[in-house]
């Protein structure tokens, strides 16, 4: 007999059935509480509230546990490359080599973006911050691709997948061009996708660019710790607004939006702004620390513990391997990535830290990447967003083929009650 869970609501009692997930999670089903019983659920933030049922992406925070349709976040990032993952996510399993082969060909047909869009861009000032100007050129793609894709067409859906994941990335490095007054450059079909990525964020016309394969392999490994992470908010404006049937590129552009938030992509940006503050403060770690213990001191370190993980951050064990790879490679001498070192140091080691849980965090390891390769604060999170893409486009994908109904939360209204209305010369 299935599970169920009764409800007492005065005289009346209700039952609704419990739904248990491949990993042993359970929800209870109230999709016809307020149809049964007049009354709707609160919960603010939604922290208790299943929005759908996914096959993508498992999250277990008490444990440190990130899957990726059933694969570990540890394999993935040790064995996989970015695309593969990006394969796996949106179409439920792990490429076969002649098939990873088709997938770049394909995003490679679309890697052309039309000309008309560097008026748009040109439109924003110097001074725009970059996820304002790329939330704003994603949506303009829809204007340049005005045809809906139809979701029941295969070839369809597969072509606006290859499309969005070829522009996004030329898109988004645009936005680094625009506040730094360079040219803009074009995808080379004959390089990779990371590869790719960082031509088209620093090579310049006076010469040519040199790739370390170090430096791919660490934004590799990046891109694919940020590819996913269950029904974040972003992400669940993503399927929120592809609920309405808006199409894929309107609804990428709500979700880089969402993710521009400080509280959600703008986590890294912060500990580098952190960083720096205690840098221009004299650069006594041992201070902060202390000040960061100080419950009626109102600083806080960033970078560290997680809202989820309630252990050790799955992702930064990986990334911090990254993070040291990429210091040693490039040898950079800078007083605010030692500030980093000697913070990672303290919150490994010291009891008050440890006992609390409160390790650095995937934010705190990425920021001293990107510090370290000299992209600018203010990118950070449009790193985030390219890492970002395939999980947006994943979840998209899954809402329209389940056919989930459109969002609509309801509310408690605590406004006036019923009133006559009061004519203008009287009032």
């Amino acid at each position: 007999m299935s599970e169920t869970v009764k409800l007492v609501v005065g005289d009346n009692s209700y039952e609704f059935p419990v739904i248990e997930g491949t990993e042993n999670e359970k929800a209870i089903d109230i999709g016809k509480l307020r149809d049964l019983t007049g009354y709707i659920t609160m919960d603010p933030g939604y922290k208790n509230t299943g929005a759908c049922s996914s096959n993508i992406t498992y999250l277990d925070g008490e444990n440190g546990i990130l899957h990726y349709r059933g694969y570990s976040i540890e394999s993935l990032a040790e064995q996989s490359t970015f695309l593969e993952v990006s394969y796996l996510l949106i179409f439920g399993e792990l490429p076969s080599k002649s098939q990873l082969t088709q997938f770049e060909t394909d995003i490679r047909k679309y890697t052309l973006v039309n000309e008309e869009m560097k008026n748009i861009l040109d439109g924003f000032p110097k001074t725009a911050h970059p996820m304002g100007v790329l939330s704003s050129l994603t949506s303009a793609l829809t204007a340049f691709n005005p045809k809906a894709v139809n979701v029941n067409n295969d070839k369809e859906m597969y072509d606006a997948i290859c499309k969005t994941m070829a522009k996004f990335i030329v898109i988004a490095t645009w936005t680094y061009r625009k506040s730094m007054g360079y040219p803009l450059n074009y995808y080379d079909n004959t390089k990779g996708y990371v590869d790719n990525f960082l031509r088209l964020m620093f090579e310049l016309p006076t010469g040519p660019y040199n790739i370390d394969p170090k430096i791919v392999s660490a934004l590799d490994k990046l891109f694919i710790l940020h590819a996913d992470h269950e029904q974040n908010c972003s992400t669940s404006t993503v399927r929120m607004v592809g609920s309405s049937h808006a199409g894929l590129f309107a609804s990428i552009s709500s979700g880089v939006s969402a993710l521009w938030g400080p509280l959600h992509g703008g986590a890294n940006q912060a500990v580098l702004e952190m960083l720096e503050q205690i840098k221009n403060d004299g650069g006594d770690v041992d201070k902060y620390v202390l000040k960061a213990k100080d419950k009626d001191d109102p600083f806080r370190l960033m970078g560290f513990g997680h809202r989820v993980y309630k252990n050790f951050d799955p992702r930064a064990r990986i990334i911090k391997k990254a993070a040291d790879d990429v210091l040693g490679t490039l040898g950079v001498d800078d007083p605010v990535l030692e500030i980093a070192k000697k913070l990672e140091k303290v919150a490994l080691e010291d009891e008050y830290f440890k006992a609390r849980n409160l390790y650095p965090n995937v934010d705190f390891y990425s920021g001293i990447i990107y510090r370290a390769l000299g992209i600018p604060v203010d990118m950070f999170t449009v790193m985030f967003a390219i890492g970002r893409l395939p999980g947006w486009i994943a979840q998209w994908k899954e809402m329209r083929a389940n056919k989930e109904p459109i969002g609509r939360p309801r509310q408690i209204y605590n406004g006036a009650t019923p009133r006559d209305y009061v004519s203008l010369d009287k009032r």
